[in-house]
């Protein structure tokens, strides 16, 4: 476990999975299968601690995680009507070096992001993957006004449950067009891009 995650992870609060419902993944297992092969991988997960999900990496990968939950800072400038400054905040909340991540959990956070802070996030992520890194997200299909969050929680290696939790209010959801998240991932490849039942499309790039 990363340092980060150590502090925190003894606050997580256990889910009851059973409660919300599953949705199927394709997607997941590639990304797993494209970390196994590297020796204590290192994982970026952009969402909140859930101690489930971190169980559930360490005990498949042994791997090193890091939490920087944007979902986080995403409300607090909300909330302080700060949005403009995320393209700058949210960029320089990913401290770590160039090339020294080997798997990035991006989940749904990019809905959220208007274009320019959706850029430059994405453009720092890219740094960051070693070569052959794997980066896994979501991406609407519907733009809607939103009163909560969804917390995936990791039930099986290709089963995830949606737990909705309370958002600050004033959040969009926003859809950015297939050809525009690809170039926004400039400099990795599309490994997997599946639209899922629930008009979520489930993305996997990888870096060359």
């Amino acid at each position: 476990w990363g340092r980060k995650q150590s502090a925190v992870a003894a606050l997580a609060t256990p889910v009851r999975t059973e409660e919300v419902p599953a949705i199927t993944s394709k997607v997941l297992p590639k990304f797993l299968a494209g970390l196994t092969s590297v020796d204590t991988p290192v994982l970026l997960n952009l969402g909140p601690v859930i101690g489930q999900n971190i169980s559930f990496f360490g005990d498949r990968l042994s791997c090193k995680i890091f939490v920087e939950d944007l979902f986080q800072e995403l409300e607090a400038h909300t909330a302080g009507g700060t949005v403009k400054e995320m393209s700058t905040s949210l960029p320089a909340r990913l401290k770590h070096e160039p090339g020294t991540v080997d798997g990035i959990l991006c989940w749904d956070v990019f809905d959220y992001l208007d274009k320019a802070t959706g850029q430059a996030v994405a453009a720092k992520l890219v740094s960051l993957l070693r070569p052959g890194g794997v980066l896994h997200g979501f991406f609407c299909t519907q733009s809607a006004d939103v009163s909560h969050f969804s917390r995936f929680i990791i039930d099986a290696p290709d089963r995830l449950r949606l737990k909705p939790v309370p958002a600050v209010s004033g959040l969009r959801r926003n859809v950015t067009a297939v050809r525009d998240i690809n170039k926004m991932f400039t400099g990795l490849n599309v490994g997997e891009s599946i639209l899922l039942k629930t008009s979520t499309r489930e993305t996997l790039f990888r870096k060359p």
